[in-house]
């Protein structure tokens, strides 16, 4: 171990600083000996992934658990196999640090003709690509890294974007300086007079309100103020929905959630409250297609009070520079708490009636009933994790328990992001049970990463939906077409053939009665990874995707 400290160990200890355990990727010659480095840190694990692919949405899936995640790969074959997944975290607001080990700095400098370029002498072909998807980009030198490092890193942690640094192979193993200042300092307070100036303007227009309504979306985790979030619902006692990608930012059993709105598709109690709301305080949303059922929401912006990240917005008046957390907090501080009765909030407890469940023990498995059973299955403080597609339609109306996280991505919407990316939530917090729902279509995209559960000794629950091919596209256009139709495999036996021995129990299960047992005996069978196939019907599809994939139709003609 060299005892001279360098450029590189100064890298994976600001990565420390910001709490990562944990490094994703694929060696290759560019970034072995910087490896090394991460290997003899004491406060990091290296986990080697099947590709780069699934490093990214490894570390995706970590920094949404974590708060932060990094991955190394090699220069041009390696980085570009996970450019897919960084775009994703761009998209999504993840923070995730890329970084890509490149050949020596001369050697670009002359425009040798080496190994993983495209042999025009050219290496900053791949850096421009990710300028496209990340928000701060670097290569460092031996005059600039410490200064380049900081920089990046802050970005990462404060813009929740993913950033890019191209360390060549040379550089690493420069001397450097052991970093004297942390790298994070504390936000500075808003001022005074913008806070009044808010509270003055925008509490009038709450408080001559009839029907408020919080609508909150995934920036609330993003930017940690769930508990700001659960402060201003009880202190003025509004009704709150979320949109799909923010489920699970506010606690869906408590009784002022009303339930997940998703435009016209939502219940017909859910969209009147929200639609027709005279005041919406809409916390950290963006409308995207998949979430509204194709734009339908029936509120305008001019009801609508803007909490995001960077400021509220109300109409024509800006207030810039409030954090989110700040926001809500003083909001909850200077409105009056209403009474259910009076805002006719009906949680989303009470807008279905609890019918007895009961196990029809010879029945096929139906979709309907598949949901039925795992909302029950799914207890408190679980991770869930849902893939795009059939998967994440049919948990968006499973009910979650307190602190239950939910991880879906409707905007990038990658099929097989949800198998690596449940790798990454499981390794950022070994104390929660990981809930990973996933099609088959998805799983065959990016299964490998079951290996790296199997060696790390992890214990997701993993549920594969085998309905014979790409519903979501069959729901869509083409329902017996052969480009949706894949291979079917034997689902059940792919932890035997990766490697699993004593680690895992897998199930295969076609009746009610075998899913019951099957989810019985994995409550006592904790200690091992457990792999369930799920087999329904081809077009067998959750009741919301059979109408968005007429919207969805409509909207691509």
């Amino acid at each position: 171990m060299s005892t001279t400290y360098t450029v590189g160990r100064y890298l994976v200890d600001r990565l420390g600083e910001l709490g990562i355990r944990h490094i994703f990727g694929v060696p290759g010659d560019y970034n072995l000996s910087f490896l090394d480095t991460i290997i003899e840190h004491p406060g990091l694990e290296w986990v080697g992934n099947c590709n780069e692919l699934n490093a990214a949405y490894a570390a995706d899936g970590y920094a949404r658990i974590h708060g932060i995640a990094a991955l190394v790969t090699t220069f041009g074959v390696g980085e570009l196999s996970a450019v897919n997944g960084i775009a994703g975290s761009r998209a999504e607001q993840v923070p995730v640090v890329k970084i890509t080990g490149s050949p020596a700095s001369k050697i670009a400098e002359e425009g040798r003709l080496v190994h993983h370029t495209l042999g025009d002498g050219s290496f900053d072909h791949f850096s421009k690509m990710y300028k496209e998807v990340t928000a701060a980009q670097t290569t460092l030198t031996g005059a600039n890294a410490m200064e380049e490092i900081d920089r990046v890193l802050r970005i990462c942690w404060y813009e929740k974007a993913p950033v890019y640094i191209n360390l060549p192979v040379d550089i690493h193993a420069l001397p450097a300086k052991q970093p004297t200042e942390p790298l994070l300092k504390e936000e500075p307070l808003a001022p005074i007079n913008s806070i009044n100036q808010m509270l003055e303007t925008l509490i009038p227009v709450i408080e001559k309100a009839k029907s408020p309504v919080i609508l909150a979306d995934y920036q609330v985790s993003r930017f940690h103020a769930e508990g700001a979030l659960k402060k201003l619902a009880e202190a003025t006692g509004f009704p709150i929905a979320t949109l799909s990608m923010g489920k699970g930012v506010f606690n869906e059993e408590h009784p002022q959630f009303i339930g997940v709105y998703s435009g016209k598709t939502s219940s017909d109690y859910l969209r009147n409250r929200v639609d027709n709301a005279d005041c919406i305080l809409s916390v950290g949303v963006r409308l995207t297609d998949s979430i509204t059922s194709g734009f339908s929401q029936g509120f305008t912006d001019n009801s609508i009070i803007h909490i995001s990240p960077e400021g509220v917005n109300y109409r024509e008046i800006k207030f810039s520079n409030l954090s989110m957390e700040e926001t809500l907090n003083q909001l909850a501080g200077g409105l009056k708490k209403r009474d259910a009765q009076s805002l006719n909030i009906i949680p989303v407890t009470m807008q279905q009636k609890e019918e007895p469940f009961y196990v029809a023990e010879d029945h096929t498995l139906t979709q309907k009933r598949f949901w039925e059973m795992v909302r029950l299955f799914i207890q408190k403080n679980d991770v869930v994790i849902a893939d795009q597609g059939t998967s994440f339609f049919g948990a968006q109306s499973v009910p979650l328990k307190e602190n239950v996280t939910y991880v879906g991505q409707p905007l990038w919407g990658s099929i097989g992001y949800t198998l690596p990316a449940t790798l990454g939530t499981q390794l950022a917090d070994l104390s929660r049970r990981n809930i990973l729902l996933i099609g088959d279509g998805a799983f065959q995209l990016t299964f490998q990463e079951i290996s790296t559960m199997l060696r790390e000794n992890l214990h997701p629950i993993i549920f594969v939906i085998n309905n014979d091919g790409y519903t979501v596209e069959r729901s869509i256009h083409g329902p017996e077409a052969p480009y949706n139709d894949i291979k079917m495999w034997r689902y059940a036996d792919i932890p035997s053939v990766l490697g699993g021995y004593r680690n895992f129990k897998s199930y295969k299960t076609t009746t009610e009665g075998e899913l019951a047992d099957a989810l019985k005996d994995m409550a006592q069978s904790q200690d091992v990874l457990r792999f369930v196939e799920v087999v329904t019907q081809k077009m067998d599809m959750p009741e919301l995707l059979t109408v968005l994939g007429k919207i969805f139709a409509a909207q691509n003609d």
